[in-house]
Formats: C-alpha cells, structure tokens, sequence
C-alpha cells in the first residue's frame, strides 16, 4: 500500500510535466485570452484587496497546523495533536512538489512574456508553472477539511482557497493553467497524506 501511494506520488509528478508541457506548446492562446479577460490592464482599487489575499497565504498555511498543534497539547487531545501533524505533512509536502515543478519546468511569469497585455500588480520573481500560493491555499482548505468534515468548515476554507487561485489571475502573477495545476497538487497531495496516514495507523495498531 504504501508503495502503491509512493508510485502514485511518481505518476503524478510526472503527469503534471508532461501536462505543462503541452499546455505551453498547445494551450498557451487560449491560457494568455483567459488571462486577460481576468487581469485587467488598468490599476483599480481592488487591486490592493487582492494583494491582501494573496499575502495571506503563507501566514495561514503555516498557523493552521500550529494553532491545531497548539490546541491539541493544551487540551490533552491526541486526535487534535495528529489531525496538526498530518495538515503541516500535507502542506509540507504540497510546497516541496509545487516547488520542483517550478524548478523543472521553468515557465516564465505572464508579465514577462507578455508585457504588453498583462498588467503586473504583485511582487513575484520565481517561475510560474504551478501557482504556490494556490497550491498552499488548497492543501489547507483540503486539509482542514479533513480534519474537521464539518460544512462550516469546508465551505469557509475553499471559498478561501478559490479567492487566492483568482487573485492570482487578477494580479497577472499567474496564467490559469499555474492555477489549475497548485490545485491540482493541494488537493491530491492533502489527500495523499491523510490516506497514507490513516493506512499507517490501521497497519501499526492492529
């Protein structure tokens, strides 16, 4: 089983390779139009509210597991203190994937390539291929959502999670494809690690 998740992880990096790489020899009219339509070339006062957004992110990402943690210890609750654990190993794990996917397919950022029709409005210097904040954003809401199945909590979390992935767009850090695939990799390594972990516990405490 764990192998199983181990090959899985190997096929999905890979996939999401080789999807990039068609998405830049095949999709990138339709990914630029896209764009676009959602960034707009005119400096508007919501911009500074999507700046806010996307700063959020990585405050969040990291003080979700460690207010869980947190909690968990000063409550006595185990439950808490491993749902902490497995959130931070997913989020860990989903910034580490997001990361090498950068670095392997080093796709330059929208305002780079097409600085006539997308407008910068952020502050961004690493590649674009996949989106980190978004990755980061959806590995929490996934996460949370996990560790609490609670409607009050999934629907906040992803409401959350999709304002980033926009933002994104907005600001002309990211074509929609970036944002498609950190959505792709939060939610599938969240859930990567929740399982392994839950597989893991039924082997080891039997």
């Amino acid at each position: 089983m764990l192998n199983s998740c181990l090959m899985n992880f190997k096929f999905g990096f890979v996939l999401i390779i080789l999807f990039s790489t068609t998405l830049l020899s095949e999709g990138q009219n339709f990914d630029i139009d896209m764009l676009n339509k959602i960034n707009s070339t005119s400096s508007l006062p919501s911009d500074k509210s999507w700046n806010f957004v996307s700063n959020t992110v990585t405050p969040i990402c990291f003080a979700t597991p460690i207010a869980m943690l947190v909690t968990g210890l000063s409550t006595h609750n185990k439950e808490l203190q491993i749902k902490s654990i497995e959130s931070g190993a997913a989020i860990l794990l989903a910034n580490a994937f997001s990361y090498s996917i950068k670095i392997a397919v080093k796709r330059q950022r929208p305002f780079t390539t097409y600085p006539d029709l997308i407008t910068k409005k952020g502050h961004e210097n690493t590649f674009s291929f996949p989106s980190g904040h978004t990755t980061a954003a959806f590995a929490t809401a996934t996460s949370l959502s996990m560790a609490f199945p609670k409607w009050y909590v999934i629907v906040p979390s992803y409401t959350y999670a999709s304002a980033v992935a926009y933002s994104r767009m907005h600001l002309g850090m990211h074509y929609p494809s970036d944002v498609l695939a950190g959505i792709i990799i939060g939610v599938g390594t969240s859930l990567l690690t929740f399982q392994t972990d839950k597989w893991l516990n039924k082997k080891y405490n039997k």
